[in-house]
């Protein structure tokens, strides 16, 4: 078993904490408040700071990273819908769903159980209505709103 390592780093909506080993990324977190960012040293923690790093400059719009697997085949499954949607566009829990025969109950439970928010971009995903829903990461719908807009602003799409 290998050490955890974690990194933060200074964000336009908080410190994003990214935690791990030499081999993958364990977790993402959004949290609170302004501290001073650390580096971190795991191999699989660095990649993933620089990463995010390079989507918040905005000259990144997807990840390559090893993430601690799924639980689950299904688990896994429903997470590669997520990373699957384009950056800069959206998708209903229910097209979603419907896109790869699951249920929009379930991608609910995934996107609030998101153990990689950003990386897995269940901000992506939205309410039948065109609504952002709920968010689980951050401040809530509020930094779900931020990561839209900062995505369809580097994609060339209208803001909301």
């Amino acid at each position: 078993m290998y050490a955890r390592d974690f990194a933060l780093i200074a964000t336009p909506i908080g410190m994003v904490r990214v935690s791990g080993t030499v081999s993958s990324v364990e977790s993402i977190a959004i949290e609170p408040g302004d501290r001073d960012s650390v580096a971190g040293k795991a191999t699989a923690v660095i990649a993933a700071a620089a990463q995010l790093g390079e989507w918040f400059a905005g000259t990144r719009n997807s990840f390559d990273l090893p993430l601690s697997p799924a639980a689950t085949p299904r688990g896994n499954m429903l997470r590669q819908a997520m990373i699957g949607i384009p950056f800069g566009e959206t998708m209903s829990y229910g097209d979603l769903s419907r896109s790869i025969g699951s249920s929009a109950r379930a991608i609910g439970q995934v996107c609030a159980r998101n153990p990689f928010p950003i990386i897995v971009p269940c901000h992506r995903v939205l309410n039948a209505d065109g609504g952002l829903g709920a968010y689980s990461a951050g401040d809530g719908p509020a930094t779900k709103s931020w990561l839209l807009d900062h995505e369809r602003r580097y994609a060339g799409k209208t803001l909301l």
